[in-house]
């Protein structure tokens, strides 16, 4: 394994885990989008570097090259297809996500998951 491809792995772990940390222990919801947002970017630089193939070439066969050559040399092209579409996806996610964000601060006045959690608990204890 190259050095490279083991710092891209060791970076995608520690992204996913900062992740992880911050969309389970902190309190504010922005913090939670860019917590998920965190694991979403390490999940993309793992399979980026599962992809990684030292001394590879892009998987474009150019008319002067030779298609033994082409075959032995060139970086699996799935990856990097995998990888831009769950860029869109992420993208999409993370605006739906932003959104409801902006309708929670609407509706609470707050970010604070445990204020509105204990602001919905008051209006359950209401209800009865």
């Amino acid at each position: 394994m190259a050095y490279t491809q083991l710092a891209v792995l060791i970076t995608a772990g520690a992204l996913v885990i900062v992740g992880l940390l911050a969309a389970i222990f902190l309190d504010n919801i922005i913090k939670k989008v860019i917590g998920i947002s965190f694991i979403e970017e390490g999940v993309n630089l793992f399979i980026i570097g599962m992809g990684y193939k030292a001394g590879g070439v892009i998987p474009i066969l150019m008319p002067e090259m030779d298609s033994g050559w082409f075959a032995s040399n060139a970086a699996y092209p799935l990856p990097f297809g995998l990888v831009l579409t769950s860029i869109v996806i992420g993208a999409s996610t993370l605006a739906v996500m932003l959104a409801l964000v902006m309708v929670l601060y609407k509706k609470y006045g707050t970010l604070s998951t445990s204020v509105m959690l204990a602001d919905n608990s008051k209006g359950a204890d209401n209800d009865e």
